[in-house]
């Protein structure tokens, strides 16, 4: 087993959508990552900063799952707020409000232990503020890294240095359609993995994810749920599980990570049935186990000898 280290926001959500309003829930990338990967790598290390108003009881829930909290910077001042609202189909939001606070002066140094974290995940947070990061890493087996439209479009200079960085890059497909400028998913990963990433992950909602790499595509479906309580970190939820897997099992190779990648996703299909993390909280392998043999049964199937 390795050591993960998981670097991102921690914010308070204000959310609004068919779930009705919730106010100042907790929130962020690497709050849901960090959960996730909790429950298959014990030695997961949160780097991150939140403010003075950080209610107690959210970082009992980091600590109630033994999440290594000495890269965890409180700072004087308001913790990340975001504030969104949701579609009735929940496949798209908008942003209302984003509020910075400590989080717009986030520099973070690295400990030398941190910075020989043998695998890192590099949460959805401003590409320069990734490369700060990845530049302290000493000499890191895997580097995934995270991303969405805001900085696609926003901050486009600066991802493309952190891509020639990225060994598994994950997004969306709408995400990929924008970085890349095709439709096609299959030449938009082509496209992506010439700017650096030697792995592309493309996430697809109830659809699964699939995985491109050298010449091969893996594919995975999503776990058919009859309720969806709240999305807001399926994907980071997804990625925290692919990496916890893969320092649970040390290895990085390709079939590690495509089992990963399956791994994730019956995560993510945990986190998204209740609101806000409630749904990381109180996991069991053998929760995950079940979905994962749920992904099992649905993508295996004899070959046949058609003429």
């Amino acid at each position: 087993m390795k050591n993960v280290a998981i670097v991102g926001s921690i914010a308070i959500d204000d959310l609004e959508g068919p779930f009705g309003s919730h106010k100042d829930v907790l929130g962020g990338s690497a709050s849901y990552a960090s959960l996730a990967s909790s429950y298959l790598c014990p030695k997961t290390k949160l780097v991150g900063i939140i403010g003075s108003d950080m209610p107690k009881e959210y970082i009992g829930y980091f600590e109630k799952r033994e999440i290594d909290l000495s890269e965890l910077t409180v700072a004087e001042g308001q913790t990340f707020k975001w504030v969104g609202r949701y579609a009735d189909d929940l496949l798209s939001r908008e942003t209302l409000d984003t509020r910075l606070g400590v989080f717009g002066d986030y520099s973070p140094k690295l400990s030398d232990e941190a910075a020989n974290t043998p695998i890192v995940l590099l949460g959805n947070i401003h590409p320069e503020l990734q490369l700060h990061v990845f530049n302290q890493l000493k000499s890191p087996q895997l580097v995934v890294v995270d991303t969405m439209n805001f900085w696609i479009e926003g901050a486009g200079a600066s991802l493309a240095k952190m891509l020639k960085k990225t060994d598994l890059l994950v997004l969306n497909d709408e995400e990929a359609r924008l970085l890349s400028g095709q439709h096609s998913l299959v030449i938009a990963a082509e496209k992506i993995k010439a700017m650096g990433p030697k792995y592309v992950c493309i996430k697809r909602g109830d659809a699964g994810a699939t995985l491109y790499y050298g010449d091969s595509v893996f594919a995975v479906p999503a776990v058919p749920l009859s309720k969806v309580e709240d999305p807001t970190g399926a994907g980071d939820s997804f990625a925290g599980g692919l990496v916890g897997y893969l320092a649970k099992q040390g290895k990085t190779d390709i079939e590690t990570i495509k089992t990963g990648i399956v791994v994730g996703s019956a995560v993510a299909s945990l986190a998204v049935e209740q609101f806000s993390v409630a749904g990381l909280l109180n996991v069991s392998l053998e929760a995950i186990q079940k979905r994962y043999d749920t992904l099992c049964s649905m993508s295996s199937f004899a070959p046949a000898q058609l003429d």
